[in-house]
């Protein structure tokens, strides 16, 4: 049973390790186990993987006598080969090369291992025992039919920016659900405390002291104003009622607790919003992020329509390339057949001029013999 795995952008891979496709030989099955960059090692590493070992009843083994290729595109001869035999187990599930090829050699181009940046792995695997045995339908799974892998850095931008989309939105209706908090202020809450025994300008005083206060108790400076205006209102002990000076009087004992309760909300709540703002400010860079993700797509997709275009370009271009080579062959041959008929009718020229060569000597012959005649009788 032969499986091929044909593993395109191979340089660009950035996981530490991928996996094929399933694949079934002798009812079992399997999957090949790539490590682009080596599994600790300066060397692709490669190995043969039972897929649903966790799913496997306890106690199954498969015994295997499995090759796996690297295949040498340039000429299949060359292609790296190994072998080896293996009981496969739930602890020992995968089995193979750590040092299949050195990663130099590999991406040495001339090698012909990458070709255009693929990398075509391919197994056969003899399953010899097992126990259990899985039965699954076979598949074939040979080159010519086995659909290419295509792991793409842009699919992986796209699954990561989904998912940042959904954070998004999630997080936008999540704050769109929040409530504004409430804070009551103590102005909602003002006591009017009446003067007693005290002149009615010391109390006037203490009362427009508390309200300054109670308007804003957050203000560091108040501590000591709030503390003298309560003493003041505690001894006017004529026009306050029992329960006004019970109020005064339970505040003025807790009254070191009241403002440390205070100035640590004041804290807190400074605190509360700055982390806001740097959460918000955090936020607002994500969704920037996401829209430059959506204007990165969009300029690929321009690319690619620029892409396919200079490949048809580079189709046609091939094309009076190769009717011109075609062309220049046919050139080359009519002209050597030229040379030859050249050196032949040379050859025929120089028969045909020796023999005109030796009918001009006798024929110079004849006309002295004919003038020596004529002069005799003439």
């Amino acid at each position: 049973m032969k499986f091929a795995w044909r593993i395109q952008r191979f340089s660009r891979l950035t996981e530490r390790k991928y996996y094929s496709d399933d694949f079934t030989a002798g009812g079992c099955k399997w999957r090949l186990l790539v490590f682009p960059k080596g599994n600790n090692a300066d060397s692709v590493s490669i190995y043969l993987d039972v897929p649903d070992a966790s799913t496997l009843p306890s106690g199954w083994r498969r015994e295997a006598q499995f090759s796996l290729i690297m295949v040498n595109q340039n000429q299949r001869s060359s292609s790296t080969r190994r072998e080896t035999r293996h009981t496969f187990t739930a602890r020992e599930a995968d089995w193979g090369f750590t040092s299949f090829k050195p990663l130099a050699e590999l991406h040495t181009h001339m090698n012909g291992f990458l070709l255009n940046d693929t990398l075509i792995v391919e197994a056969e695997v003899d399953v010899l025992d097992g126990h259990p045995p899985v039965i699954v339908p076979e598949a074939d799974h040979s080159l010519p039919d086995t659909e290419p892998l295509v792991v793409t850095e842009t699919n992986r931008f796209e699954s990561f920016f989904s998912e940042l989309k959904e954070f998004i939105i999630t997080t936008e209706n999540s704050a769109a659900r929040e409530g504004s908090g409430s804070n009551s202020t103590e102005n909602d809450q003002m006591v009017h405390l009446i003067s007693g025994s005290l002149s009615l300008e010391e109390v006037e005083k203490a009362k427009q002291s508390l309200k300054e206060c109670l308007s804003d108790l957050f203000k560091l400076n108040m501590k000591d104003r709030l503390s003298a205006a309560l003493l003041t209102l505690s001894h006017a002990e004529v026009g306050l009622s029992s329960d006004q000076q019970k109020s005064i009087k339970a505040f003025r004992e807790n009254f070191e607790d009241f403002i440390s309760d205070f100035l640590t909300f004041e804290q807190d709540n400074a605190e509360f919003e700055l982390q806001k703002l740097a959460r918000d400010q955090v936020f607002s860079s994500v969704k920037k992020n996401h829209e430059i993700h959506l204007s990165n797509r969009q300029l690929l997709e321009s690319l690619d329509a620029e892409e396919e275009e200079l490949k048809k370009r580079m189709g046609e271009v091939k094309m009076r390339k190769e009717k011109l080579i075609s062309d220049w062959e046919i050139l080359m041959t009519e002209s050597g057949e030229a040379k030859s008929n050249y050196t032949a009718q040379e050859k025929k020229l120089a028969v045909v001029e020796e023999k005109k060569r030796i009918a001009e000597e006798r024929m110079s012959r004849s006309t002295m013999a004919w003038s020596s005649l004529k002069a005799q009788f003439v």
